[in-house]
């Protein structure tokens, strides 16, 4: 069984993976900014680091740690991003082929492929890449290093770029959507007939524990889904029947809530509220024989029950 070093572990990513790679038998080693009885090794993307030694026995590194919220200093925050998403991960990867690492998985974004695919088809692994924003080209530039490496080093890179990630535990927008949904309120958000991708945590950890093994996985870029799109109205109402909420959705039309936002300088809330973010994993599925174990409909119900029990 081979051991496998994983990064961002006290994240909610990186603990996941660690529990879908433990329950599968695996000897895993888990990196965090701290050591302590979660983190067996110190690993801070924003400083220095020398691993070298401590990646001596390790076959595969699954590297999810990266520095993804946004600081109001726009040139600090694009600094940031560079050291901590691009350079960071170079240098572990290039630590990791010295030590004899023969894997190394990185947990890029969909971001990669851009923010929105509002008029036209959705994002696959084959597009150029085309970031909007300093977080998006950090990935992208982290990407490119690696791949660059894996040719002349023989390091086996396996690239998995997932749209937004939710499931029991998740923060930030979701979270906020799970919250404002289990109120008892109307929402106008009833005619909103977007479509958007997701990843329920534990399909992403299934995929990405499969990669460690795969043959097939080594040096490609796969986009990875629940493989059932969603809009925001359709996602509202998931959640409002699974809580048994007193909410309910009446109509406003699309147009006018975009208005409004853009009128409140909120036009990135009506980007993610009503625009398209769809991800095509047709490749995904027939290269790798694998299919999401979980449907869009028990992912949202385990979240959700698991957010009222908590709140």
């Amino acid at each position: 069984m081979k051991n496998v070093l994983v990064t961002g572990i006290t994240g909610f990513l990186g603990s996941s993976i660690k529990s879908k790679l433990c329950s599968l038998g695996y000897q895993v080693v888990t990196a965090g900014r701290t050591t302590n009885s979660y983190c067996d090794v110190e690993f801070d993307l924003e400083k220095p680091f020398d691993l070298v030694k401590q990646l001596k026995n390790i076959d595969v590194i699954i590297h999810s740690a990266a520095i993804v919220h946004v600081m109001k200093n726009k040139k600090m925050a694009d600094e940031n991003y560079q050291k901590a998403n691009y350079e960071a991960t170079i240098e572990l990867a290039k630590q990791a082929v010295e030590a004899g690492v023969k894997r190394f998985i990185f947990i890029s974004s969909i971001k990669v492929n851009g923010e929105t695919t509002t008029g036209r088809l959705p994002f696959s692994s084959s597009d150029q890449p085309s970031p909007k924003d300093a977080y998006g080209l950090s990935k992208a530039k982290a990407e490119t290093g690696l791949l660059e490496l894996a040719k002349k080093t023989g390091l086996e890179v396996v690239i998995i770029r997932p749209p937004l990630v939710y499931g029991p535990g998740v923060k930030a927008n979701f979270a906020s959507l799970v919250k404002l949904a289990t109120k008892c309120m109307p929402l106008p958000f009833g005619s909103i007939n977007n479509k958007r991708s997701f990843v329920f945590i534990d399909n992403l950890t299934d995929f990405i524990t499969m990669t460690v093994n795969h043959p097939i996985a080594a040096n490609q870029i796969w986009l990875i889904s629940d493989d059932e799109d969603l809009s925001t109205s359709q996602l509202l109402r998931l959640i409002i029947e699974y809580s048994q909420s007193k909410a309910f959705l009446f109509n406003v039309p699309q147009c006018v809530f975009v208005n409004l936002c853009e009128l409140f300088g909120k036009k990135d809330i009506a980007e993610r509220l009503c625009g398209d973010l769809q991800v095509n994993i047709k490749h995904t599925k027939e290269a790798l024989n694998w299919t999401p174990p979980y449907t869009v409909q028990q992912a949202i119900k385990k979240t959700v029950l698991s957010f009222i029990s908590k709140n």
